[in-house]
């Protein structure tokens, strides 16, 4: 026998015997074996692969959670019949004038629905306990976007001179990057004509210091002496205004503003003594229910 054979006889004999060794594994077994858990497995080590379904399900919704989730315990109602209201006392303030010290007013509010409302505005100066300037609007508006409404209206003025009533037609809304704009022109007694136009925009410097420029632009259709007010450009009036908000609904603040006329306005403010442009101080309070 070569040594060849006799290696190989070695071989399968002590297979032979390993095997004779396991009598009891039943072989069939490996056949159901659940394979899926090796499915992870890759050649950087041992992972089980991730379940199909979560240990703990989530329940399914019920209708009580759909009403939860869309029922309102109070606040503004949106796109029906309910009756809703807003006022803003944009400026409440003492400036500092040239000649005494002067109280100044700007409110707005409105009433109403999503769609019509009808909106309160005035606006006026007292100095020396005395009403120099005064007016009411009481104007209807109607949305013609989300962001922009038509308004027409009165307007009454009580000072300068005597009282004067106007019919007013105007747009008012949200331009781009919040801008709040309003233009209004007015037609009044005797033929005279005006135009007004408004803006401000909130500055956030942090989330309660909020820093607003104003600006206010007043056109007129001919000379009213009675009143001072000259034809073509009258006045503008620019400010800023730094307030803090110690809650949302109310806010103390510092500021200033210019105050100029012009042309046959700014002829008349001289004949009564009145310089032609002025800076201001302001102090007030800005507040909304």
């Amino acid at each position: 026998m070569t040594r060849f054979t006799a290696l190989t006889l070695l071989f399968v004999g002590s297979t032979t015997m390993a095997a004779s060794d396991m009598p009891d594994m039943d072989h069939s077994q490996m056949s159901g074996m659940d394979h899926s858990a090796l499915q992870g497995m890759d050649d950087g080590g041992m992972q089980p692969a991730a379940p199909s379904e979560s240990r703990t399900p989530i329940a399914a919704l019920t209708h009580a959670d759909r009403a939860a989730v869309f029922t309102s315990p109070g606040g503004h109602q949106v796109h029906d019949s309910a009756i809703n209201s807003y006022f803003l006392a944009d400026k409440l303030e003492w400036q500092d004038a040239d000649t005494a010290g002067t109280l100044a007013w700007d409110l707005s509010g409105w009433i109403g629905g999503d769609i019509d409302r009808l909106w309160l505005r005035s606006e006026g100066e007292r100095s020396n306990g005395k009403t120099e300037d005064a007016e009411i609007q009481a104007l209807w508006g109607h949305a013609i976007s989300p962001w922009w409404d038509v308004v027409s209206g009165v307007r009454q003025d009580f000072k300068p001179g005597a009282p004067q009533t106007w019919a007013a037609f105007g747009l008012q809304g949200m331009a781009l990057y919040n801008f709040e704009a309003e233009a209004t022109a007015f037609i009044g007694e005797g033929g005279q004509s005006a135009v007004r136009l408004e803006g401000d925009y909130d500055i956030l410097l942090t989330n309660r210091l909020i820093l607003q420029p104003t600006a206010e632009l007043n056109v007129y259709g001919k000379n009213d002496p009675q009143r001072g007010i000259g034809a073509g450009l009258s006045n503008t009036e620019a400010g800023l205004r730094l307030r803090y908000e110690i809650r949302r609904e109310f806010a103390p603040y510092i500021g200033v503003t210019w105050n100029r006329t012009y042309g046959n306005t700014a002829d008349f403010a001289r004949e009564d003594g009145e310089d032609r442009s002025e800076t201001r101080l302001v102090l007030g309070v800005r507040l909304w229910f």
